[in-house]
């Protein structure tokens, strides 16, 4: 019987997973076969259904990936000593995320698949649901620090979400600018949690 080296098993999943991503982005999920995901990570047919025996498989693990990376930068920022500290990490986090060049592609994949797939659907409200806690979390912190909030910490933390959620859906227009989209949702996360000129 063959010993399965789990950290080539890891690369190579990781492999499929960056090939999946890169053809989801520029075709979408129906514009996308398991043969050109294959192309695009140099393998076999028999190697992608041995790692994900459906492209809906492939598809849900592009995203599940990024999600658990996500939790984890989420419980270390709502775990940061200063509040404010973790709101930067979580702030920072979903600024380079905006400047992925995939990110367009994907978000347009992602909200397509969401309406059609239930279980995706309960995946990227699962990734809103605790990005949203975590927010609310610090800004609760931080009020009770001092900080004067635009809102109460929920409203402000939904507030934040959905400035994110409205950038990551412009990143597909022609004249997007992640820099200057940056710098403008920094500005406009400082107003919301009194952090100008701090």
């Amino acid at each position: 019987m063959r010993t399965v080296d789990p950290e080539k098993h890891a690369l190579k999943r990781a492999n499929i997973v960056a090939a999946a991503a890169a053809e989801f982005a520029a075709n979408g999920v129906d514009g996308t076969s398991t043969a050109a995901i294959c192309r695009r990570a140099c393998i076999g047919s028999g190697t992608l259904f041995h790692y994900f025996p459906t492209k809906r498989d492939i598809f849900h693990a592009v995203f599940s990936d990024d999600f658990e990376r996500s939790a984890a930068i989420y419980e270390e920022a709502v775990t940061a000593v200063r509040a404010e500290a973790g709101l930067e990490l979580l702030v920072d986090h979903l600024v380079v995320s905006l400047a992925d060049p995939l990110a367009p592609g994907l978000m347009a994949a992602a909200v397509l698949q969401a309406y059609r797939d239930e279980e995706f659907g309960r995946l990227l409200a699962g990734d809103e649901a605790r990005l949203r806690a975590a927010l609310t979390s610090l800004l609760e912190r931080m009020a009770a620090d001092g900080r004067r909030l635009a809102f109460g910490p929920d409203r402000t933390a939904r507030w934040i979400q959905r400035l994110f959620d409205a950038s990551f859906l412009a990143t597909g227009d022609r004249d997007y600018d992640p820099s200057a989209q940056a710098t403008e949702l920094r500005k406009t996360v400082d107003w919301l949690t009194g952090r100008q000129g701090s």
